[in-house]
């Protein structure tokens, strides 16, 4: 079958099988790597893409459900080369190591910003609870995103 919806802003479609997940479709069909595949059951939050403005588990999603639907992976976000600020402090603040968990980690913020602009840190580390780290310990991606929200409250955002 067909499944026609947008893909990091461009008109999309590829020919699936009805049991394809969301999470294969982008990496194998549309080779966009940066969404992982980790545990397979909805729990560690590798695979978090954005579907019609929602954070969720592409490894448990169907690629049939995207139908009409507008997907973000994380090599939509940033514009004309350059990163997303979500995606910059994250570096900038060394809130990376491995690098696994930080496509599914950098997509849940950016989510849980546009819906929470002043959260508290309590709020942050709520937000990112779906989303598995061995390396960070969290510190340092709780840190990125209380400066990006202090950053953005300090220009006015």
């Amino acid at each position: 079958m067909i499944v026609r919806f947008t893909l990091n802003g461009d008109e999309v479609n590829a020919d699936i099988v009805p049991a394809t997940r969301l999470v294969d479709l982008l990496r194998d069909a549309f080779e966009l790597t940066g969404t992982k595949v980790g545990c397979e059951e909805g729990e560690c939050g590798a695979c978090t893409v954005i579907v019609d403005g929602e954070a969720i588990n592409s490894c448990l999603y169907l690629a049939v459900d995207v139908e009409g639907k507008e997907v973000f992976t994380i090599e939509g976000l940033g514009e004309d080369g350059e990163l997303d600020e979500v995606e910059r402090v994250f570096v900038e603040s060394g809130a990376v190591q491995c690098g696994f968990c930080t496509p599914g980690m950098i997509m849940r913020t950016y989510v849980f910003l546009r819906e929470n602009e002043n959260p508290s840190e309590e709020d942050i580390r709520r937000s990112i609870e779906g989303n598995i780290c061995r390396c960070t310990g969290y510190v340092k991606i709780i840190d990125a995103i209380k400066t990006l929200v202090a950053a953005r409250i300090g220009a006015g955002k």
